[in-house]
Order: structure tokens, then sequence, then C-alpha cells
């Protein structure tokens, strides 16, 4: 046989290897949850908070996770998508090839590659310096600063992808920089905007270290940005700790909820990434 034809198929091999890799490791995954988790899958977790007793094997649920964990990513994302957003547009329109946009986008690949625990400590610090105590405003601060280089690099490439010419007869119909930036570059580059959104809020509500000493951990749901609030990842964490069987289950059940709105929102970005594309000029 051909030696290109060789390297073609073996190189086709790997790749089919690689994606069975892929699916059945989230396959393993998910079935894992649901198998240790179904006995204690029931309608009272999803709507009751932990009851007294509850991490001894007693009745309740983790509703107190499942709102906090909302609660902390989705006030996150909005933070990071203001800032994100606006730093996205400037580099693109206002910086393209400065200096300041090269050593922006560097920082932020430098930003992304930085373990979520750092980010944890620095909330923490932060808080400390300022005389608060783990609160839903702690978590949030710390998943914001997570969230902001996923949400802007991924941003500024769909940004990028914008066309030229579509821009430049913006610009020869009379539309100034701004105009032209909010009215057809924002709008051609919705899909992969929200894309962006979506990926960073699904990192944010499955991230358990940055928010361990930033958020802390409360069996009630928060009514003040200064309350500590529960999370899903660290329900899980507490849960599996536990010598209680029960209360292993519940663990897993947790995780199962968790990689369910995960893959809801991977697949409502996919549906929704993709209705909108039809709109996008080429």
């Amino acid at each position: 046989m051909d030696k290109r034809k060789l390297e073609e198929n073996f190189f086709k091999g790997m790749m089919i290897a690689s994606t069975v890799i892929v699916i059945g490791s989230l396959l393993s995954v998910f079935i894992t949850m649901i198998w240790k988790g179904a006995p204690a899958l029931n309608i009272s977790m999803l709507t009751q908070i932990p009851k007294g007793g509850y991490y001894l094997g007693k009745e309740g649920g983790i509703l107190n996770a499942i709102i906090g964990s909302l609660y902390l990513a989705g006030g996150a994302t909005v933070l990071s998508f203001i800032i994100s957003l606006a730093t996205a547009l400037y580099l693109n329109e206002y910086a393209r090839r400065s200096k300041l946009a090269s050593l922006t986008r560097q920082s932020l690949d430098v930003l992304w590659s930085v373990p979520s625990i750092v980010y944890g400590a620095f909330g923490f610090t932060i808080m400390i310096y300022l005389g608060m105590r783990a609160s839903l405003l702690g978590g949030i601060m710390a998943l914001t600063l997570l969230e902001i280089p996923i949400m802007n690099r991924a941003m500024d490439e769909a940004i990028r992808m914008v066309p030229l010419r579509l821009k430049e007869a913006s610009y020869a119909l009379g539309a100034t920089k701004l105009e032209t930036t909010l009215n057809v570059v924002s709008r051609q580059a919705f899909p992969g905007i929200l894309m962006a959104v979506l990926l960073a809020f699904g990192r944010a509500i499955g991230d358990a270290a940055s928010i361990l000493f930033t958020a802390g951990y409360t069996d009630n749901i928060p009514s003040s940005i200064f309350d500590p609030a529960a999370s899903l990842p660290l329900a899980v964490f507490f849960q599996l700790g536990t010598p209680f069987p029960e209360v292993q289950q519940r663990a897993y059940a947790s995780g199962a909820i968790l990689l369910v709105i995960v893959l809801s929102l991977s697949i409502v970005s996919r549906l929704l990434t993709k209705r909108f594309m039809k709109y996008v000029i080429r």
C-alpha cells in the first residue's frame, strides 16, 4: 500500500479514536452520576433546602445550592459581559494593531490559564482587606475574574470574523465608527458573542475552587448579596465527604443535576448559534 495512504489511514484512525474517547468519557461520567445518584433523585431534592440532620441522611434537598449556583454564575456573567464586550469591541475597532491590543490579548491568554483557586485566593485577600466576609458578592467577584478572560477572548475572535467589507459599506453610507461598531459589528458577531456568554456561564456554574473561600456555604437561600451562598460543586464536595451512603448518593445526584445544567447550556448555545448564523453575512 502507498505510504501516503498508510499515513492518511493512520491519522484518520487516530481522529476517530480521539472522538470515541471524548464521547465515551462524557457518557461514562454521566452514566456514573445517574447510576449512583438515581436512588436519591426525587422532587423534594429539587424543591427543598437541607433540613435538620440532612448531612446525616435525613430529609431535605439542594434547592439552596441550585439557586445559589444560578445567582453566582448569573451575577458574574452579567458583570463579565459588560466588561468583556466593551474590551473586545475596543480591541477590534479602536486599537486593532496597537501594542496595547497585543499586550491585552496576551494578558487575557495568561489569565485564561490561571487556576481558579488562584482567583479564589486573590478574591479572598481583597475581601479581607475590605473587611468583607464570605458572601454572594464575594463569590460573584471571584467568578467574574474567572469569566472575563474566557468570555473576552471568545468575543474577540467572534468580532474579528466580521467581514471588513461590511464596515466599509457602513462608513460609505455615512455611519460613524461608534454607529458601525454598535449596529453592524455587534449584530454580525452576535452568534459568537452569545456562544461566549453561555460558555463562560457554564464554566462559572461548575467551578468550586474560586468560591470555596469567597462565597462560603449555607443551607439557606441568600436574601442579600452580603449573605453566604451555596453552590452545586461545593454541595457535591461536602456530601461526598460524609460517611453516610444516603448522603453520598445525594452527592452523585447533585453532580448529575449539575451535568444536566451544563449540557443543557451547551445544547441551547449550539441551537441558538445555528439559528442566528443564517442572518450572518460571510
